[in-house]
């Protein structure tokens, strides 16, 4: 049976086992860089030790899912809140779905993102988005049947490590 709940401190370990093999399948195993102390920190406002609440680290800055088969965790969904100026209303994001391979198949993702569309539907979110690598045809396939669309038009940008710092350097604002 599949069982979904929301992610709770105790679940770090296994969500970060999750993004690790995440990044394995996506071809960046060494890309991770995030710490369970990372994730409490930023999901709980909690310190490394996973109970003493941080100072000034009240705002989650991400929720997570865990997705359960028959009292197993097996995969899991990481979002966090976003907002459309064109709509005028907030939206979820969603950085990473995973259910581990020998329990694809079973439900769990598909139950994973009903889910969340739920999430988004009770918030009064518009919409729900997420990235998809381009050669992820398994995963694209599975999207567009559930009525999720790949935006040809848009590209993602990113700054990053010394380009970010750079760009920082050149804020000249009081």
């Amino acid at each position: 049976m599949i069982h979904i709940r929301p992610a709770q401190p105790s679940d770090v370990p296994t969500m970060l086992r999750f993004i690790r093999e995440l990044a394995e399948y996506e071809r960046e195993p060494d890309a991770v860089l995030a710490t369970e102390a990372d994730l409490l920190r930023d999901g709980w406002g909690l310190g490394a030790d996973g109970v003493t609440p941080l100072v000034g680290e009240s705002r989650p800055r991400f929720a997570a899912l865990i997705g359960e088969l028959d009292g197993e965790p097996v995969g899991f969904a990481l979002y966090f809140w976003s907002y459309s100026t064109w709509r005028g209303h907030h939206g979820i994001r969603l950085e990473d779905l995973y259910v581990t391979p020998a329990k694809r198949k079973h439900g769990v993702g598909k139950t994973l993102l009903a889910r969340l569309a739920k999430i988004a539907v009770d918030e009064g979110c518009p919409r729900l988005e997420w990235d998809v690598l381009d050669w992820n045809a398994p995963a694209i396939a599975v999207y567009e049947r559930i009525g999720a669309w790949v935006q040809t038009e848009w590209r993602i940008m990113r700054l990053a490590d010394e380009a970010l710092h750079a760009m920082a350097r050149m804020d000249r604002s009081s």
